[in-house]
C-alpha cells in the first residue's frame, strides 16, 4: 500500500506543502484558522502518519533524548525496578514532551561504549544517570550532543550537573538518628566509591557522628549492591551479628525495605527493636508497612530540571550554570525510628 505523503494531505485540504509543513511541525500559528481545520480534516480523513525518519534525514535532527542508566555494579536488573528511577525519568518525560521530543530509554552494561550508543541512535542530547570518574566518562567528551549528568560529583565543566547535597542528606537522616537517641547507628549502603552519591551520603554519616562525639565503627557499615536483595541480607546480618545496634541508616529506600524485612525474618520489630531511616522518599515509602522515615528529596522535579536544561542547550540558551544543587532535602518522620528514653 502507498504510503500517504505530505502532499497528499496538501492536495486534499487543498492547501500548500508548506502550510500542511508548519501544522505537522507545530507553527500553527503561521496559517489562518480555515486552513488548519482543512489540514485537520484532511489529516484525520487520510490517516496520515508523519514519517519521522524522512524528517530526521532532512533535519539532522531526530528530536530524540536518551536517557541513560548505566550498570555501574555488577547485576543485571530491570530498569525501572527501582521506583526512584521511575520517578526521575516521568519528570524527564514529561518536560521533553512538551518541547516536542521523545525519549529513548536505555541501560549501558560496564564496558559498553556511550559513544555508540549515540552515534547508532542519532540523539539530540541525552541524560545520563550516575557516572563515575572512569574511562568511559572521557569517551562522553568525544559525543557532540548536549549532556546533563544526574547523581555525578565529577568535577569537570563539559557537562551539567544536576544533584542534590548528599552529604548534607546523609548527615541529618544520622543526626535524626542521634536526636533521638541512638549512639550504637549502623550504615547500610552501596559500594562506596570516590565521587559517587554513595560516598557523599557515607560522608554524612561520619560527620554527624564524629559532631555528637560517637565513635565511627567501621564494622557497622554494610556495603553491597543498591537493592532490596541486598538489604535483606543486611537485615539478617545485623540481627545475628551486631545485636548492641539500636539503629540503622540506609542510604536508599529500596534497600530499607529490605533491611525491615530481614530484620522482620530473624524475629526483630521495627522500630521497637532497631529503627531504620532510609533515603530518597520513593512513593513507596508511605505505602510500605511499617510507613518508612526517609530522607525526602522531589524525584521528579530534578528529572524535570535536568530536561529543560538540554532543552535550553538544544535551542541555543548560553551562559548556564555547569552544576545545579536542588534544594530542599528535609527528614520526612513516619513510623520507622523510635525515640530512645
Amino acid at each position: 500500500m502507498k504510503r500517504t505523503t505530505i502532499k497528499d494531505v496538501a492536495e486534499r485540504a487543498g492547501v500548500s506543502t508548506a502550510a500542511v509543513s508548519y501544522v505537522l511541525n507545530g507553527r500553527e500559528g503561521k496559517v489562518s484558522e480555515d486552513t488548519l481545520l482543512k489540514i485537520q480534516d484532511a489529516v484525520a480523513a487520510l490517516n496520515y502518519i508523519p514519517d519521522y525518519s524522512a524528517r530526521s534525514l532532512a533535519s539532522n535532527r531526530s528530536n530524540l533524548i536518551g536517557v541513560v542508566i548505566p550498570q555501574t555494579e555488577d547485576q543485571k536488573r530491570l530498569l525501572l525496578e527501582n521506583p526512584f528511577y521511575s520517578d526521575l525519568i516521568c519528570g524527564i518525560e514529561s518536560e521533553v514532551r512538551q518541547r516536542g521530543y521523545h525519549i529513548l530509554m536505555s541501560g549501558v552494561d560496564k564496558g559498553q561504549s556511550y559513544l555508540d550508543l549515540t552515534m547508532q541512535r542519532n540523539l539530540d542530547g541525552a541524560v545520563i544517570m550516575g557516572i563515575y570518574q572512569e574511562s568511559f566518562y572521557e569517551e562522553l567528551k568525544k559525543v557532540d550532543i548536549p549532556i546533563v549528568l544526574i547523581d555525578s560529583y565529577i568535577n569537570d565543566d563539559s557537562f551539567k550537573k544536576i544533584r542534590i547535597d548528599d552529604e548534607l542528606g546523609g548527615y541529618l537522616a544520622t543526626k535524626h538518628l542521634i536526636d533521638n537517641g541512638h549512639t550504637n547507628i549502623g550504615l547500610v549502603t552501596g559500594m562506596i566509591r570516590k565521587d559517587g552519591v554513595v560516598e557523599k551520603r557515607y560522608l554524612g554519616y561520619k560527620k554527624a557522628l564524629q559532631e555528637a562525639n560517637l565513635f565511627y565503627d567501621h564494622d557497622l557499615v554494610l556495603e553491597g549492591q543498591v537493592s532490596y536483595e541486598f538489604g535483606l541480607e543486611a537485615g539478617g546480618l545485623i540481627a545475628s551479628e551486631h545485636k548492641n545496634m539500636t539503629a540503622v541508616f540506609v542510604t536508599g529506600d529500596m534497600m530499607a525495605f529490605g533491611v525491615i524485612n530481614g530484620l522482620r525474618q530473624a524475629g526483630l520489630q521495627v522500630p521497637a527493636d532497631i529503627s531504620v531511616i532510609g533515603f530518597d522518599d520513593i512513593s513507596l515509602s508511605n505505602i510500605f508497612y511499617p510507613r518508612l522515615t526517609t530522607v525526602h528529596q522531589d524525584i521528579k522535579a530534578r528529572g524535570i530540571d535536568a530536561a529543560k536544561h538540554l532543552m535550553d542547550v538544544l535551542v541555543g540558551k548560553k551562559d548556564l550554570d555547569h552544576s545545579v544543587t536542588l534544594q530542599p532535602i528535609s527528614i520526612v518522620e513516619r513510623e520507622t525510628v523510635r525515640k530512645l528514653n
